[in-house]
């Protein structure tokens, strides 16, 4: 009898066996019926589950941020400039092409003078 419980203790219980990599965690993700129906196609396509060709997209795919601090500032400058134009664009229609022209040339001058006093600062301070 010893023998036969030590059998019996030894022989598998049988059923499917353990997988290499256990998923225990759930991510749920919304998406309208049309990007599931997408998805649906591009994972028979592919040939695997819905789950697994998401699992693969999201290794593979390369986040980019939206904007970074840098375009958001040379978006902001743009819109300034944008701005401006349409000023001098309504300016130029009320008092005329000839004035406006003046003014964008001191103003153009004005610029140029300020852009050359600050590459002339930013010299000084590198020959400390």
């Amino acid at each position: 009898m010893e023998t036969e419980k030590k059998d019996s203790t030894k022989r598998r219980k049988g059923g499917r066996p353990p997988k290499r990599i256990k998923r225990n965690r759930d991510l749920r993700v919304r998406v309208t019926d049309t990007e599931r129906f997408l998805i649906a196609a591009k994972a028979k396509q592919a040939g695997v589950r819905i789950s697994e060709y998401v699992r693969q997209a999201a290794k593979r795919a390369k986040v980019v941020p939206r904007h970074s601090r840098e375009d958001l500032k040379i978006h902001h400058t743009l819109a300034g400039i944008a701005n401006n134009l349409n000023q001098i664009t309504k300016l130029a229609h009320e008092e005329g092409l000839f004035t406006v022209q003046k003014r964008c040339r001191e103003i153009l001058a004005e610029v140029d003078k300020s852009i050359k006093d600050l590459n002339d600062n930013d010299r000084e301070s590198d020959d400390r």
